[in-house]
């Protein structure tokens, strides 16, 4: 079977905020084919359905933080005027239960696949962490070197990657010095 939304599609989507990985009301609603307007009545009109650890609202310091990410300050063009829902895998998995399309499960069996694919990726991860670690104690110091450089690749892919550009903060310090200096 043909899958609705490529996986790759889903991955992109998923975040890390507050520690857990989830999914934003727009990014899920583009996904049903649903307007987003629509996809949040649907849930405050099931509210009892999503406690806190299935949905959340974004702070209003999480939504700049976002709108910065993004590079803009206009909630208009990014439909962020509103604070966004934030959903965990529990939370999509209910959503299957609140938006009745065809679209909307197919689509959702997706999400949980890929919600799954992720969670095995960092299992393996760790898994072959351990195994080296492992592999490293048996032998001698011949291989000392090799396994120092796959443990610093491994490494090198945990550490989060420096953002490139400016942020709306530094923009603004920037200018300010600037114009100090005339």
């Amino acid at each position: 079977m043909k899958a609705l939304v490529p996986m790759e599609v889903i991955s992109s989507k998923i975040y890390l905020i507050r520690g857990l990985k989830v999914m934003l009301d727009r990014d899920l609603a583009e996904l049903y084919d649903v307007e987003t307007k629509i996809l949040k009545r649907a849930v405050r009109r099931n509210i009892d359905r999503f406690p806190n650890d299935f949905m959340f609202e974004l702070s209003k310091k999480e939504m700049e933080d976002w709108r910065c990410q993004f590079g803009t300050s206009n909630g208009d063009k990014m439909g962020l005027r509103y604070k966004p829902m934030a959903f965990t895998e529990q939370g999509v998995a209910m959503l299957s239960s609140v938006l009745r399309s065809n679209r909307a499960i197919q689509v959702n069996i997706q999400i949980m696949r890929a919600f799954t694919q992720l969670r095995q990726m960092l299992s393996t991860h760790k898994d072959l962490k351990r195994k080296i670690e492992s592999m490293e104690k048996k032998y001698d110091e011949n291989f000392k070197i090799v396994f120092q450089a796959i443990k610093q690749m491994l490494e090198t892919d945990e550490k989060p990657k420096k953002k490139i550009g400016f942020t709306i903060k530094e923009k603004q310090k920037a200018y300010r010095r600037k114009r100090r200096k005339k």
